[in-house]
């Protein structure tokens, strides 16, 4: 099967992944999948939620957004509509529980990293690469933590994470798709794995 932009069935999309794209957060970047362009940024708060007050480890949350202009048809921001969007509810919630599998919350201390995901060019699998971009700008904010001696010990990294989607279009099946070939497929599934091929987390329709 020839695909729309000529990649094999097993092929990723070109990929680029910008370290430091943005100077104000503590670590950030940008992750380029094909057409689907995700700015992703790490923040933190020398402070816990209330259920973790005293337990002497930190958190880790999420938060993903699509910006009005990332796809032809204009997505109404959430602040707007005064409604909460389910689908970027679900999606900030695969990304916190991804990153959070491959941080020591312990050896982070009581302090908060805030993820931001906001997709500024929509063409499929903008959680995936919100993902792997976050954990590029996630290994940029530890370093940051550590060099600041914000740290109380070793680096609460665990292992390299990584996200990608894969799934069946036409009784073909596929890696890394892009929006046209997303909303064709008949089974469409995310898979976020460590370095070492553990499984974090299967997504699946």
């Amino acid at each position: 099967m020839i695909r729309k932009d000529g990649r094999s069935t097993d092929q990723l999309r070109p990929m680029r992944i910008v370290p430091n794209y943005l100077e104000p957060p503590l670590g950030s970047a940008l992750i380029e999948m094909g057409d689907t362009k995700v700015i992703c940024t790490v923040s933190h708060e020398e402070k816990v939620p209330p259920f973790l007050v005293g337990r002497g480890r930190g958190w880790l949350t999420a938060e993903y957004s699509m910006l009005p202009g990332s796809s032809s048809q204009r997505i109404p921001r959430e602040g707007a509509t005064g409604r909460p969007n389910s689908r970027s509810r679900e999606i900030q919630r695969l990304i916190g529980r991804s990153l959070r599998a491959v941080v020591d919350l312990e050896r982070l201390g009581e302090q908060t990293l805030y993820v931001d995901c906001d997709v500024i060019q929509a063409d499929g699998g903008t959680r995936t690469a919100s993902i792997s971009g976050a954990y590029v700008a996630l290994v940029e904010a530890i370093a940051a933590l550590d060099q600041d001696g914000a740290l109380p010990g070793a680096s609460p990294l665990l292992a390299p994470l990584a996200a990608i989607s894969v799934g069946v279009v036409g009784d073909e099946l596929l890696l890394d798709l892009c929006y046209e070939e997303d909303a064709r497929a008949e089974t469409d599934m995310n898979v976020v794995m460590t370095e070492g091929g553990g499984i974090v987390e299967v997504q699946g329709t």
